[in-house]
């Protein structure tokens, strides 16, 4: 028999972009290409019988609008699109949900948060950076010279990589059922990585839909931005993963949005947690001097952080800090310069 705490992935390696693999019956896992470090996106097609429902759905891109046709064609055999199930407002999962409800007249589920952030931000299109993203970087100890780069150039738009979408969705919640795939699915709310994430958990047989709420190799990515500076995210997280982790069992298979599906839950959860635990541990010790979110990377990432990651790690940098700060164990003043001194408490 297997050891069920540990982390198994039942497939060696992923289906080739728009190709389809059965993880359960009636559930096929497809993976489309993403144009970033992280290169790919899982989704899952969940057979109706006459129809599929969809989770998650990838960016709209040239590419991905040649597989989706592909896999409509292929894979999904002819047969329509009647929902689309959204985890979370992430680009890389809502982009190409309205090119497939006006495709399909599909319908849309998922959490109240996620549909007003994903309508929000396609809806909002922006030239230039904003002076609260302006600030929120200065008080960050953005590096000067990325920020007086970054300081005139377009922002990133989530209309750049996401089709509209429309207006009226079908509203999931905390403590709901779905039925999908020919199954009945308990609703539980993650937080942290995304506000209001969904995360799926089959009553009949041990399967967990997941988004990036849990992934199996990496822990996603949980930030804080200019639209609520003072957030603490990762609080948030290491409450949903405690509160998830009641829920976990050895043998369910989980199918995240990225890397590959796997087993040995309860393991994994306490590893997210203790990714974070750990990390703010080590950045409270590097604190004994004031430093800058821009100078706290070297505790929180065993990478190297450069031109294309530098965004995702500061934001991720502030976040450790808000929670420390708010935990009472470390204090902050501003520098001459504008930015945020972070200082572990004597």
């Amino acid at each position: 028999m297997a050891d069920g705490s540990k982390i198994t992935t039942p497939w060696d390696t992923a289906p080739d972009h728009g190709a389809a693999v059965e993880v359960a019956p009636g559930i096929l896992w497809i993976r489309l290409p993403l144009p970033m470090a992280l290169d790919h996106v899982n989704i899952y097609a969940l057979d109706e019988g006459d129809s599929w429902t969809i989770v998650d759905t990838g960016v709209r891109i040239k590419r991905s609008i040649v597989l989706w046709e592909e896999i409509l064609a292929g894979p999904l055999q002819g047969k329509p699109v009647s929902r689309v199930i959204l985890t979370h407002h992430h680009p890389d999962h809502i982009g190409m949900a309205g090119w497939l409800m006006d495709r399909f007249g599909a319908d849309l589920l998922m959490t109240r948060t996620a549909y007003l952030m994903a309508r929000m931000l396609i809806l909002d299109i922006e030239d230039r950076p904003t002076p609260q993203a302006l600030e929120f970087w200065r008080r960050a100890g953005m590096d000067p010279e990325i920020y007086e780069a970054r300081k005139n150039d377009r922002p990133f738009n989530f209309a750049d990589s996401c089709a509209p979408i429309p207006v009226g969705y079908t509203r999931l919640q905390q403590g709901g059922t779905l039925t999908a795939g020919q199954r009945t699915w308990d609703i539980h709310v993650g937080h942290g990585h995304a506000p209001e994430h969904l995360t799926l958990w089959s009553r009949d047989d041990a399967l967990v839909i997941a988004g990036d709420q849990i992934i199996s190799s990496i822990s996603p990515n949980i930030g804080v931005y200019p639209t609520e500076p003072d957030a603490d995210p990762i609080g948030e997280w290491l409450e949903s993963c405690a509160r998830l982790s009641a829920l976990a069992r050895p043998d369910q298979l989980v199918l995240s949005g990225h890397k590959l599906p796997f087993t040995g839950l309860p393991t994994r959860m306490r590893q997210l947690a203790d990714n974070h635990h750990g990390a703010l541990n080590r950045l409270e010790k590097h604190l004994a001097v004031p430093r800058t979110a821009g100078g706290c990377f070297p505790p929180l990432f065993k990478r190297r952080i450069d031109g294309g990651t530098y965004g995702l790690a500061l934001v991720e940098a502030v976040a450790h800090l808000n929670h420390l700060h708010q935990a009472g164990r470390i204090t902050r003043t501003l520098n001459e310069d504008g930015a945020w001194l972070w200082q572990a408490k004597d």
